[in-house]
């Protein structure tokens, strides 16, 4: 089944023979300017200008499979399209009239479209690999290939500070609050993420300010906010002591309730990766932290995020994993790979957040250096873009592959993809 979108590429392109060319009444139709491509609500192309039986007519264009999905569309109780000049169809099958009466002309374009893009198109809507120009990709110019994953890059940093920018929002405008609330969600990676964003709300950035200088009463606020201290059996001194601490706490600025045990996820994590060390390392992090979210603004490269991130738990977390159980290891610090994520998935949406708020470029190119500076991603789909022959030698490399692969070729939108219209341009 051919696509719209189709169509529209089609159109936007002139991809179709334009000798004696003519509406489905017979009038002679020369096509002057097909309009600009309307990514808003509305007809899809405006600003075309057609000479249709030697009248000239400006207005917009609109795009469909059939005639009659005009009325499928609910057109014709919409006012903004009683300008359109131009209906371009694959299949007419319905003559459609304006509210005056007026019959719209119309294209009709299935019989002008070279057999050869049409091939072309449909190969690519047929195909079952993951990446649907697999076989083709090893003949597109190395130039498109890079311009085509850099726009992906820029296209999901701006997605990520999207996100950023609704978290300001909820906090009132409050960058410290938000720059915590991002690295709080990071250190639950994908399976705690949710719930270390929770926790993140439960903790104004201004009483960690006011406790920074304390890691045990830090471990107390963070913990027995995350629900750890409200366990009754365990017979762990240093879990008294912050039970107590924080029981001090809720009571000095009424703290809201904390959330409970049960929501924080262990099972088949590795130790290192239990939310009770996360939780630790966390705390570590804003220990005689002053401006979480001024040393944010200077980081640019890995040695940067480093100082930042790898910090000294308490020695109470250098040997358990979770309360009340020893470890006769000693308990890793924060990984270089924990580091890099959280480089590239807290750090550089919140520096193009920021740099979009306050109109400051410098501090998206800064998010850009930092991706530049971070090794490749390692894994499935970044795997798969290897295996075809697109090398990354950078993490703005492997967000852009990413990017391309969920949004486009998983949705066969290569008509969108620079890439894909290359290979039907060929």
């Amino acid at each position: 089944m051919i696509q719209e979108a189709f169509i529209h590429f089609v159109w936007k392109h002139q991809y179709f023979i334009k000798s004696n060319l003519a509406t489905s009444t017979g009038q002679p139709l020369n096509i002057i300017k097909p309009g600009f491509h309307n990514t808003d609500a509305g007809p899809d192309f405006k600003e075309g200008k057609v000479v249709i039986d030697g009248l000239e007519w400006n207005g917009s264009i609109e795009i469909h499979r059939r005639s009659s999905d005009w009325h499928v569309h609910k057109h014709s109780s919409n006012e903004s399209y009683n300008n359109v000049v131009l209906h371009v169809v694959w299949e007419h099958d319905l003559d459609i009239e304006l509210r005056d009466g007026t019959i719209i002309p119309t294209f009709e374009i299935a019989d002008r479209v070279d057999t050869e893009l049409l091939n072309g198109y449909k190969a690519l809507m047929n195909s079952l690999a993951p990446v649907p120009c697999a076989y083709q990709l090893p003949y597109v110019d190395d130039l498109i290939k890079e311009t085509m994953i850099e726009r992906m890059t820029v296209e999901r940093l701006y997605n990520k500070a999207q996100l950023v920018t609704e978290v300001y929002n909820e906090t009132g405008n409050d960058w410290e609050q938000t720059a915590f609330r991002w690295l709080a969600k990071s250190f639950g990676f994908k399976v705690n993420a949710e719930q270390f964003e929770k926790l993140a709300q439960l903790i104004p950035s201004r009483l960690i300010a006011k406790n920074s200088n304390n890691l045990k009463r830090l471990e107390a606020l963070f913990f027995g906010q995350a629900g750890f201290l409200t366990s009754k059996g365990t017979t762990d001194e240093y879990h008294k002591e912050l039970k107590e601490e924080h029981k001090f706490l809720s009571h000095k600025y009424a703290l809201p309730e904390p959330m409970l045990m049960f929501q924080w996820k262990f099972m088949r994590l590795r130790p290192a990766n239990f939310p009770s060390i996360r939780i630790a390392q966390l705390a570590a992090i804003m220990h005689n932290q002053y401006g979480l979210f001024s040393r944010i603004k200077q980081i640019q490269s890995l040695k940067h995020l480093e100082n930042l991130l790898i910090a000294e738990t308490s020695d109470y977390w250098r040997r358990h994993y979770r309360f009340g159980k020893t470890t006769n290891k000693n308990v890793p610090v924060f990984g270089t790979t924990s580091v890099q994520s959280v480089g590239i998935n807290t750090v550089a949406p919140l520096l193009v957040s920021y740099g979009i708020s306050v109109d400051q470029q410098m501090y998206v190119d800064q998010a850009v250096t930092l991706l530049e500076s971070l090794a490749p991603e390692i894994n499935r789909i970044t795997r798969l873009w290897q295996n075809l022959g697109v090398k990354s030698g950078a993490a703005f490399t492997t967000q852009g592959l990413i990017q391309l692969y969920n949004l486009y070729c998983q949705r066969k939108k290569c008509l969108d993809c620079t890439i894909g219209t290359r290979i039907l341009k060929r």
